[in-house]
């Protein structure tokens, strides 16, 4: 069952929602040695909330078992190590923002899942943990950064795993795994209370489910101001559980981007996914053009590369402050070391004038971008790499690149983008179709 029909059962009285962790547990025992999503259980905590749980609750997730990306996001009593040896792990006494609402809606948490060592790749291996595999395909990696929610959601171990977003990191491995995956818009998800605006509203936290319904019932769990946000979005005016439930009779202008951003090249299989969506989608009776937007421009790739950098040399500062120790180069991984602490400081300066290139980029793009219109694209433009190929890589390398030019432009626009399992390879293997929607839509 997915998330929604689980909390209808417990809600009916029909199911437990011990039975329904029970069974997400024993589904992780059964499979997950071979895949590697979970790096972290709390099975009796998670138990014991379950035992709290009655029929008849009317919470949105009442008794539904979920799991964390083992990145930044917190949960009070269970560990966080970014997928690394550097920082220790540091046990929480308190619950992110995002986190506490979705157990305010009734989720249990059942553990933490896999991630690449700080997010640091489109891929989910590290040395700590190992790498996540694909669940379609053994020898296939997950992607990344959030590959371990991805493959926990793929192989059935839970029905929504929480992820995070700063150039791809959900709907990178929702396209590998053939799961959903949204990248709220700028400002819906609050990322406090242990953060304030690091990447300055760039990432962003998100869920992966195998539903449209599932993500919009937890993103109205979510969604919201918390006090001291940097940016924030005043709440739908419909719940987008309501939406995914009775859509309205629109038709809307949906226009189709092939062909990648810096000329970087399209395989056959994820063009063909493009394709066929738009036909789907101009049998519906939408309005369907080939269209690109105004995203090609020889200066936005130095500038992300600056930003991210110093981003995220900021946040291993922000990491050390949170765990109340300094970072220990030595547990590194050699790549990881070498991108943001054996190589230069990116200056303050460069920082922001890479941000402010990125915002003028932006208002470039958007100025054309008109209320109605949706962009299709290929959520990627390969299939999944093989798993533990991408292990000595970190940083903006031309791999990396390949796994993020169609999603991290959306990451600097604020746009909310989303990846849908709408195609598969004669193989089985997954590919995502990726839509763009207006600012604050």
């Amino acid at each position: 069952m997915n998330a929604a029909e689980q909390a209808a059962a417990v809600r009916a009285g029909e199911t437990s929602a011990r039975e329904l962790v029970a069974a997400s547990l024993a589904e992780i025992e059964r499979r997950d040695g071979d895949i590697g999503a979970f790096v972290a259980l709390c099975a009796e905590r998670a138990l014991a909330e379950a035992d709290r749980v009655r029929a008849g609750d009317p919470r949105p997730l009442c008794g539904v078992p979920i799991a964390l990306k083992d990145l930044l996001s917190a949960s009070a009593g269970l560990p966080t190590t970014h997928g690394s040896r550097a920082l220790g792990d540091w046990i929480a006494d308190h619950d992110t923002h995002h986190v506490r609402r979705l157990r305010e809606a009734g989720a249990i948490v059942i553990g933490k899942t896999n991630s690449p060592e700080l997010g640091l790749r489109p891929v989910t291996e590290n040395a700590r943990y190992g790498a996540t595999r694909n669940p379609w395909d053994l020898r296939l990696s997950a992607g990344g950064s959030s590959g371990g929610s991805a493959a926990a959601v793929a192989a059935g171990m839970v029905p929504i795993a929480e992820g995070s977003d700063l150039g791809g990191s959900l709907r990178i491995p929702a396209s590998s795994c053939g799961v959903v995956s949204l990248k709220p818009g700028r400002g819906r998800v609050s990322i406090g209370p242990d953060f304030s605006d690091v990447a300055l509203g760039a990432g962003v936290d998100g869920v992966l489910t195998s539903t449209v319904l599932d993500t919009a019932t937890a993103l109205d769990a979510m969604a919201g101001y918390e006090p001291g946000d940097h940016h924030w979005l005043a709440p739908p005016a419909v719940p987008y559980v309501q939406t995914a439930q009775a859509p309205a009779d629109v038709r809307v202008r949906v226009r189709v981007a092939l062909d990648a951003p810096f000329g970087v090249p399209v395989d056959d299989e994820p063009r063909a996914a493009g394709e066929r969506a738009a036909g789907l989608l101009a049998g519906l009776g939408h309005d369907v053009a080939e269209r690109a937007p105004a995203w090609d421009d020889d200066g936005f790739p130095p500038a992300w590369s600056t930003f991210v950098t110093g981003a995220l040399q900021h946040i291993i500062r922000v990491l050390e402050r949170l765990h109340g120790r300094s970072i220990d180069p030595d547990g590194l991984e050699p790549a990881s070391r070498a991108w943001l602490v054996d190589s230069p400081r990116v200056e303050l300066v460069d920082f922001l004038e890479a941000h402010e290139y990125l915002g003028a980029f932006s208002r470039r793009l958007l100025a054309g971008w008109e209320p109605d219109v949706v962009l299709l694209t290929p959520t990627l433009t390969r299939l999944p790499a093989p798993a533990e190929a991408m292990s000595a890589g970190a940083g903006v390398t031309d791999d990396a690149l390949r796994f993020s030019v169609f999603v991290r432009i959306w990451n600097v626009t604020g746009q909310p983008a989303i990846s849908l399992p709408l195609h598969a390879t004669p193989d089985g293997i997954p590919v995502g179709v990726q839509l763009v929607a207006p600012p604050g839509r």
